[in-house]
């Protein structure tokens, strides 16, 4: 019996010793995998975790928007500041406070979620609100929103109602007009 158990120990300590090597192994290989799947996550669904949730943004053209975070959606989000709604261009997001940890992934988005910041626009443009239309170069011209194209938006603006086109590649954020309008940015 004292042979057998002398084997079994020793059979013991081999397979412990395997799955140490193993561990030490897998350990980096574990963080590597890691690290690449982080590589997939964008700030869009980084953004979608903390929907409802106060943050604050620094907007390229625009400035910095703190408000609650209403809604994320393919290349755009919506943000509530000081009692307005801002339509803000992820593209144009140079950097964000305040975000939760954790991370949606864009397959787990609605269909709802999908839809790109044109979708948006034709809301306004439906409801013929007057915005203000902010630029990345810092520019911003006010006008009603008549019709969307596939990359621009055009305008009516001033009192004349010339019409205007606004390239979305140049578009930064989307604010109506308001009294609260300048307040909002801090």
């Amino acid at each position: 019996m004292a042979w057998e158990e002398q084997v079994f120990s020793l059979l013991e300590d081999l397979e412990q010793q395997a799955e140490s090597m193993y561990a030490v192994e897998r350990g980096p290989e574990l963080a590597d995998r890691a690290r690449s799947e982080y590589a997939t996550v964008t700030l869009a669904g980084r953004l979608a975790a903390g929907l409802g949730a106060p943050l604050s943004l620094e907007v390229r053209g625009v400035g910095r928007l703190t408000g609650v975070l209403e809604r994320v959606a393919a290349g755009w989000l919506r943000i509530g500041v000081a009692g307005q709604e801002w339509v803000v261009r992820t593209s144009a997001v140079v950097e964000v406070r305040g975000a939760s940890p954790r991370a949606v992934p864009e397959v787990a988005w609605s269909v709802a979620d999908r839809v790109g910041v044109g979708s948006a626009l034709r809301r306004l443009a439906d409801e013929a609100q007057p915005c203000w239309w902010h630029r990345l170069d810092g520019g911003r011209t006010e006008g009603v929103p008549v019709r969307v194209g596939a990359d621009f938006v055009e305008l009516r603006s001033g009192a004349q109602g010339e019409g205007v086109l606004v390239a979305l590649d140049a578009l930064a954020a989307v604010v109506p007009v308001g009294t609260a309008q300048v307040a909002s940015r801090s």
